[in-house]
């Protein structure tokens, strides 16, 4: 790839970049209604407005609905409301029931087993013999993939502790120090805009992601592979608007992660050139940007898009525009059950962590599927096909909206 289009692709990317943290069919829906102020599940387990909780005014334009007037769409608006509060409260009751290592410490445990990993990873990469080389760095990359996939996305999330405090050091390091990226505009564009405006054209639809000038094989299988260049890069030109201190903070937290894992292949793996350190980096770095890359657009891309002005209730905004993936056993652990399996029980309750969203996955898809509302699945090759196949249309020409009518 050479320096112009290198740019080109950081000028794309860096356009909706703050949404890099941290991820059909319909009818139509003419009421017109904003989303609805539905309660959450916040980490203590406790009632949480929802992050787009701000609109509580509904906008009724006296078309026919239900049974006919202006109070069968405020009847079956309510009802939509209360479905999610009913919902809410089964997750509440699991969660409530459910111990500290469930909550978070099974997640903890794996981002934990992936640090105290490093160390054999980088012994092993002083090995002369090929196979225990190749061996560190597939250690190496997994352990990088699980601290900056999952750790970063549990952390701009705050569901690694119940403290704020902590909350906030953890998404600094995570986010920062290993993910090579700024905290600030991770964790705020990642809940106050993917998720609180999920599939809606123009605030969360998922058009970070979406790189027209790219050709589809150079998108799909080659592009991704730059991600560990671009991110950092990326977020040098997020620091605009950030105050003195976090501009400071974030270069010198970027720094140090990039350059102690550096330092630490040139003197305790005994890389002999600078260069074969930094391209042990790379590869390491880019491992899994291929599958990180797909899942963001697989699950979300190619599903319907709503149109700011006539959003859906939150509990058909996420059934309708959120789509899981089968378990696999390797994406599960490496990029965690809310980023894989569970991605629609994760955007309907984002505070919890990727072990509670396994856990409350039962109890989630029975209610939708009683309640017959979507709960959408497709394998990985699936999506994969469909976006090779059909690629001008999802990646390259503006989403269709899609409104909901009718949906009883």
């Amino acid at each position: 790839m050479d320096g112009a289009v290198a740019g080109k692709l950081i000028t794309e990317i860096s356009r909706g970049a703050r949404e890099v943290f941290l991820q059909h069919g319909g009818g139509t829906h003419r009421s017109g209604v904003r989303m609805s102020s539905a309660p959450e599940i916040g980490r203590d387990g406790q009632w949480d407005r929802s992050p787009d909780a701000g609109e509580k005014e509904t906008r009724l334009q006296g078309k026919r609905h239900g049974n006919g007037t202006v109070e069968g769409v405020q009847k079956a608006e309510e009802d939509r409301e209360s479905l999610m509060m009913e919902l809410t409260r089964l997750v509440q009751k699991v969660v409530k029931e459910s111990s500290w290592w469930e909550r978070q410490g099974i997640d903890c445990a794996i981002l934990a087993s992936a640090f105290l990993s490093l160390p054999a990873a980088f012994l092993l990469l002083r090995s002369s013999e090929f196979l225990l080389f190749v061996l560190g760095i597939l250690v190496m990359g997994i352990a990088h993939a699980i601290i900056t996939i999952k750790g970063t996305h549990l952390a701009s999330h705050g569901s690694l502790s119940e403290s704020q405090a902590w909350g906030e050091f953890w998404a600094v390091f995570f986010i920062e120090v290993c993910g090579s990226f700024t905290a600030r505009a991770g964790v705020t564009a990642h809940i106050k805009m993917h998720h609180a405006h999920t599939n809606i054209l123009g605030l969360g639809d998922s058009s970070t992601w979406r790189v027209p000038f790219l050709p589809r094989s150079v998108y799909l299988f080659l592009a991704p592979l730059t991600v560990p260049i671009i991110t950092p890069l990326v977020a040098l030109s997020q620091l605009k608007g950030h105050t003195v201190f976090q501009k400071v903070r974030t270069v010198l937290m970027v720094s140090l992660g990039l350059y102690s894992q550096y330092w630490l292949l040139i003197h305790v793996s005994g890389f002999q050139s600078p260069a074969s350190a930094l391209l042990c980096m790379l590869i390491c770095r880019a491992m899994f940007s291929l599958p990180y890359i797909h899942v963001n657009i697989f699950q979300h891309i190619g599903l319907p898009m709503f149109s700011p002005t006539r959003r859906p209730k939150r509990i058909l905004q996420m059934t309708h525009g959120v789509l899981n993936l089968p378990r696999n056993p390797v994406l599960d652990w490496i990029f965690g059950h809310s980023l894989i399996n569970c991605h629609v029980e994760h955007h309907l309750f984002p505070f919890l962590s990727d072990n509670m969203c396994l856990k409350v996955k039962p109890v989630v898809s029975k209610y939708l599927r009683e309640k017959k509302l979507p709960y959408q699945e497709d394998s990985y090759l699936s999506r994969l096909r469909l976006f090779f196949h059909k690629y001008q249309e999802l990646m390259v020409f503006a989403p269709a909206i899609t409104e909901l009518v009718g949906v009883q």
